[in-house]
């Protein structure tokens, strides 16, 4: 291996691992990489956390792994003229500011314990009209546990230490992207800087999605202090140099939440391209350019990416999956129904179809487009001649079904309806579910050359950063050879099925009432 090769590292710092990935620059080639697990903790039902020391440590791990098995390659360090950081997105960290010592463990994106926050601040708009999408206007997103504004504020109203240092203008808050940049840049000690790109800073619900900068209506309505946040800069730029770990002296130059890092991966680059990545949840982005399009349907209105300070944003509309893959670890953990996920695959095959079996996973509420936290978990249709086998299939299926759901209010918001659909993540390895993607939805199903594009999308935009004649759509291989999927099956009996997938949602929603409904009070008497 040349000395000369040029590379660039991503650091992809995700829900259930983080890991450092070296790509020879300006390429989708992965020359090597680091992975590690990044364990949660579950202190009560519904909530999530993560120990954000930890986080770095794993983070800094990776990196110096990554960097060992590049020298054994022959590669160089000191070749990797840029990095990148893309990361778990609304994920809250809150830390001391003169020692840089969290307050608390990281609430996690999936966590759902502000929920009574959400209600407390829908029974403060004015009028009561309890209008979930109050601030929409502004921010682009539904009051909604999902969101980091909701999260900083439980902590404010629930953690006394973060009260006080908040009160005391001691705080600094970041998600998992402005903790990883601080520390890498020197931290409390040593300069550390406090940023978040635009991408991560619109998932927030505290930027103006015009502007581009922290609201000041917004900080108000949530009484948070703008003082804690950091400054927002864009997804593509030299912000400064690591200190710490293998890579000292390097430049960071990109960064993009995990979503827009892979519509930027998949080459999405253009209005009316869209991806879907499947992974612990299911995250479709449809590139709407510069123009900002405010749905009508469900859909979350957020930045794709911003390439360089003085660049235009480019807007997208997303529809977010809380459960896809790990509908799957559920049926392996919780009900044994397998013993690895590679099983997956193979055990869907034994079976030509699930036997009208639909399984909504709403395990903590469904998100787009029907944004309902009351909404729990079913399966319906369940016969004497059901397998697990056929529950597994009808697990996928589920995910097909919800992709459907949000590529249906896309076609709604934007008027045109999608021809092809561009998918990365864990799951894109299982070539039946993608088959029945594109069999439940009714277009072309592109698989990415590599499974997890996040972190080709921030090497890409880390490497534009210090080469802006580098043109990602050219200087990269045709969308054309990759593996497609086409529908098979008709209209009708897609349309059928999608139906009763309907059925299956409205009893999810109404999981809790439906008796009382239809007057069968006795079964509470």
């Amino acid at each position: 291996m040349c000395d000369k090769v040029k590379y660039v590292g991503a650091i992809d710092e995700g829900t259930s691992s983080a890991r450092f990935i070296i790509f020879k620059a300006g390429t989708d080639e992965v020359v090597c990489f680091h992975q590690i697990e990044v364990p949660s903790t579950y202190p009560q039902e519904g909530w999530v956390e993560q120990d954000p020391v930890l986080i770095y440590d794993i983070v800094k791990t990776c990196i110096d792994e990554a960097c060992v098995k590049l020298e054994k390659l022959g590669g160089n360090v000191k070749d990797i003229v840029a990095v990148g950081v893309t990361n778990q997105r609304e994920s809250v960290i809150v830390w001391n500011r003169h020692t840089g010592e969290p307050l608390h463990n990281a609430i996690i994106w999936l966590d759902n314990r502000t929920t009574t926050t959400v209600d407390d601040l829908i029974d403060s708009i004015p009028n009561n009209s309890k209008n979930i999408n109050y601030l929409k206007p502004l921010c682009g997103l539904p009051l909604s546990p999902y969101f980091s504004a909701l999260k900083l504020r439980w902590l404010r109203d629930n953690v006394p230490a973060v009260k006080k240092a908040m009160d005391h203008g001691d705080v600094m808050f970041g998600t998992i992207d402005s903790w990883l940049i601080y520390n890498l840049t020197g931290g409390a000690k040593n300069g550390g800087l406090h940023i978040t790109d635009v991408t991560n800073a619109s998932r927030t619900m505290l930027m103006n999605i015009e502007t581009l900068q922290w609201d000041p209506h917004l900080l108000k309505f949530f009484g948070l202090p703008k003082t804690i946040l950091p400054k927002i800069v864009s997804s593509s730029e030299v912000y400064g140099l690591v200190k710490d770990t293998e890579i000292k002296g390097i430049p960071i130059t990109a960064c993009l939440g995990d979503q827009q890092a892979a519509l930027v991966g998949q080459q999405c680059l253009h209005r009316g391209q869209a991806k879907a990545t499947f992974g612990t949840g299911c995250f479709l982005l449809y590139n709407t350019g510069t123009a900002i399009v405010t749905s009508s349907h469900g859909l979350l209105t957020t930045v794709g990416y911003q390439f360089g300070k003085d660049s235009n944003p480019i807007y997208a509309l997303e529809g977010s999956v809380a459960v896809a893959g790990v509908a799957l670890t559920w049926l392996r953990d919780n009900l044994g129904l397998l013993e690895s996920l590679g099983q997956v695959e193979a055990m869907a095959r034994l079976v030509d179809n699930s036997l009208d079996v639909y399984f909504v996973p709403a395990f903590s509420g469904l998100y787009a487009p029907y944004w309902n936290q009351e909404a729990r978990g079913v399966i319906c249709g369940l016969s004497e001649e059901t397998t697990s086998e056929h529950i597994v299939r009808a697990t996928l299926e589920s995910i097909c079904f919800q992709v459907r759901d949000i590529l249906d209010s896309m076609k709604k918001d934007c008027g045109i309806p999608l021809a092809k659909l561009m998918v990365d993540g864990g799951m894109t390895v299982n070539s039946l579910f993608l088959q029945l993607q594109s069999d439940l939805v009714g277009i072309n199903v592109i698989r990415s050359k590599i499974a997890e594009t996040t972190a080709l999308g921030v090497a890409l935009a880390a490497y534009r950063a210090i080469e802006p004649s580098f043109n990602i759509e050219e200087d990269l291989s045709a969308v054309e050879e990759r593996v497609q999927y086409k529908p098979k099956v008709g209209e009708n009996e897609r349309d059928m099925r999608y139906h009763k997938w309907k059925m299956a949602v409205e009893r999810s929603i109404g999981w809790d009432t439906s008796a009382a409904a239809t007057g069968n009070r006795d079964l509470f008497d």
